[in-house]
């Protein structure tokens, strides 16, 4: 018999509707039954991808044993972290308080007030050394709760007061000194194998961007090296395109194999900016690096796409064999008989070697992740991939949870724009737009903003703050993509609606509303992705400079600067703070967000204009782009002869030389500084209070575009 979970719009609440135990979904009536009875309630949280949250379910959750126990004791909840991130902090963080570590699944005990008083992560049907089994958890804090209520509540009240005093952000008077930031940053770089830190071993989009920003020669080698590691290793689908999770082990060779939306549409805009960083005579890694881009886009297109337009979240790590046993990463590995069979002899020679798949295996069973290894040939590296894509679509697919995230589609949104307007892919660009146009139509409901959907049908959690800031500065770049006003106006919606839901005294963000919660989640620390604060600050500015939103690129500004204290101490863990204060540091050297506005009388996203200006543009600038007269802009397509939405000032480029002594910067050699390149479109480029002349060749836009004016 199905229970509470039946109705729910989540697949990894679904994956549990026939479960034994009494689950309830989060929320108020949960804890009004908890009340009525008397009875503490279980707060377990996972995700429909997480391979030990499967081994759990399994074990405890589907045995009428333990289910009598816990229904017995408790009321149970269930709850999808990515439905519910705010539960997931706030709960993680009495996990990581009470045991020293965290992950999922996570296994919180709380009073029906909903303060925590035990928690703990996995545990396993039977006792091992260290670790008590489920049910002897679950007895030990019933009969707590049922013997020694009063000690069990007076517990809670204190872990709630501990939690409180360590729940405030560090501070810092004056923004940190970057260059110090980007030496601590340096020194966690892996010599050896790319990449910050040691096993486990996580892709790092965000501090590669933060490294991208100044173009220093060795901030952008521990980048470049880090995106040639990653695209090389195993923890890159070298068939199918996009990335796992992370690798277990420092080298990227095997990973833990399910792969998110959220790791790979952020990878996907780190790719894009790292190739165009990258100068022409680097051919290896510009091609690698495209490869990489390609194989993520092909990847959204062939597998992650829903009806409707939107991206699906996640694809399992487990999948079946042949014999119907589920195994972790058994669709993505390869021995030398496999290749045989799928390639015949001399390719499958050729392939092993090229992707080192050995005799012995380099993942279990005598199995072989992918890895690509050399400079192999490019005409039959993408032959002999085609027919092992081909041949391992045969075998049992991992599960997708089709789940509709809002910020993991706006930053797929995001990416994909990037690499549209970049590489000059008008299909990417489109797909992008329908995604759009799915969370507008779908999660946007009487002017708030939803965080998940499931076939069409929105699911009942509000969005939270990294929600907001993902969508709208999606919707803001979209707008300055097609010139479409529209997409502006849902932009400053979204926006509008953010600051009112998440602002805090100190003129950051919140994480949350913290409804129901015992504290309100605030983090400023990057986890996989960027912080609500920061998501939110990179909207506000990017949105307010196109709009002409003053208040938003004030509240920016001062939203960034709570996270000081944060990138200060850990500038690694707060890359999108650090990348932020990268950007602001430029901005003081002269070099302050700009706007390229492109009049292109055919309104084609793809002109030549906005594809040059996308290539070479420095960080934070933005790029518009549509007929002039255009209305719902302001005055950016007001054009008079001058430079547009203001009058022209003395251009400080009027004798300024390309290239040479470094006068002017570029981000990349894409185009010849000694060969004048004429644009098919007039761009007019404004920096704060500096209007420059018309740009009518490549040259004159990549110098309006670096003047430190």
């Amino acid at each position: 018999m199905a229970n509470r979970l039946a109705e729910q719009t989540s697949p990894y609440l679904l994956q549990h509707a026939a479960n034994p135990v009494d689950w309830w979904p989060w929320g108020a009536e949960a804890f009004a039954e908890a009340r009525r009875r008397n009875v503490p309630v279980l707060v377990s949280v996972g995700y429909s991808a997480c391979h030990w949250c499967h081994v759990m379910a399994h074990e405890s959750f589907e045995d009428p044993a333990a289910a009598a126990l816990v229904n017995e004791h408790f009321v149970a909840i269930k709850v999808d972290r990515e439905e519910r991130p705010d539960v997931d902090a706030v709960h993680m963080r009495v996990t990581q308080a009470l045991t020293g570590h965290g992950g999922w699944p996570m296994t919180v005990f709380v009073t029906p007030e909903g303060q925590p008083f035990f928690a703990g992560t996995y545990y396993p049907p039977e006792p091992t050394p260290g670790l008590p089994s489920f049910t002897q958890v679950v007895t030990a804090l019933g009969e707590a709760w049922r013997d020694r209520q009063d000690e069990v509540l007076a517990s809670a009240s204190a872990i709630v007061e501990q939690l409180e005093q360590i729940n405030t952000l560090p501070t810092a008077s004056a923004a940190p000194v970057v260059w110090d930031l980007l030496d601590a940053v340096s020194a966690d770089f892996d010599l050896l194998h790319g990449g910050f830190g040691g096993a486990p071993k996580f892709p790092a989009p965000m501090l590669v961007d933060a490294l991208l920003v100044k173009g220093e020669a060795g901030t952008l080698d521990l980048a470049q090296r880090t995106l040639e590691a990653m695209a090389r290793g195993g923890i890159h689908d070298q068939v199918g395109g996009g990335f796992h999770r992370y690798a277990v082990d420092a080298g990227w060779v095997v990973p833990h194999f399910e792969k998110m939306l959220y790791d790979n549409a952020l990878l996907l805009g780190s790719y894009v900016r790292g190739w165009r960083r990258t100068p022409q005579h680097e051919a290896g890694l510009r091609w690698l690096f495209e490869r990489v881009v390609r194989g993520i886009v092909g990847w959204l297109e062939r597998e992650m796409v829903v009806e409707g337009g939107g991206f699906a979240a996640s694809l399992d790590a487990d999948s079946a064999d042949i014999r119907g046993m589920a195994h972790e990463g058994i669709y993505y590995v390869w021995n030398p008989s496999l290749l045989v069979d799928a390639l015949g002899e001399e390719d499958a020679d050729w392939a092993g070697t090229v992707f080192h798949v050995t005799k012995d295996g380099t993942f279990e069973h005598g199995l072989s992740t992918l890895q690509l290894r050399g400079a192999p040939d490019v005409e039959r590296l993408e032959s002999v991939s085609r027919r092992l894509l081909e041949v391992r679509a045969s075998r049992f697919e991992p599960p997708r949870d089709g789940k509709v995230v809002a910020a993991w589609n706006g930053w797929a949104i995001e990416s994909l724009l990037w690499a549209g307007m970049v590489f000059g892919e008008r299909e990417w660009i489109a797909l992008a737009e329908r995604a759009a146009d799915y969370l507008w139509s779908t999660h946007w409901v009487d002017g708030a903003l939803r965080r998940t959907s499931l076939d069409g049908v929105v699911g009942d959690a509000a969005g939270v703050a990294e929600d907001h800031g993902a969508v709208a500065h999606a919707f803001g770049l979209l707008a300055g993509v097609l010139g479409e006003p529209v997409w502006l106006e849902r932009a400053v919606a979204v926006l509008d609606a953010a600051v009112a839901a998440f602002a805090a005294d100190d003129g950051g963000f919140y994480d949350a509303s913290g409804e129901g919660l015992f504290t309100r989640p605030r983090d400023v620390q990057d986890n996989p992705t960027p912080s609500g604060t920061m998501a939110l600050v990179t909207a506000l500015r990017s949105v307010g400079l196109l709009a002409g939103r003053t208040d938003f690129t004030s509240r920016a500004d001062a939203a960034a600067r709570t996270t000081w204290g944060t990138v200060a101490a850990s500038p690694r863990h707060a890359s999108a703070a650090l990348t932020d204060l990268l950007a602001a540091d430029e901005a003081r050297k002269g070099l302050r967000p700009a706007v390229a506005v492109v009049l292109d009388e055919a309104g084609d996203p793809l002109n030549d204009a906005a594809r040059a200006a996308w290539r070479m543009a420095p960080a934070g600038t933005v790029v518009l782009s549509g007929r002039p007269g255009t209305t719902g802009f302001g005055r950016w397509f007001e054009v008079d002869g001058a430079a547009p939405s203001a009058p022209a000032t003395e251009s400080k480029l009027t004798h300024a030389r390309i290239g040479g002594s470094g006068q002017v910067e570029v981000e990349s050699d894409e185009y010849d500084e000694h060969e004048v390149v004429p644009l098919a479109q007039v761009v007019h480029v404004r920096r704060g209070g500096v209007s420059f002349p018309p740009a009518s060749t490549v040259q004159e836009l990549r110098a309006a575009l670096w003047s430190r004016a």
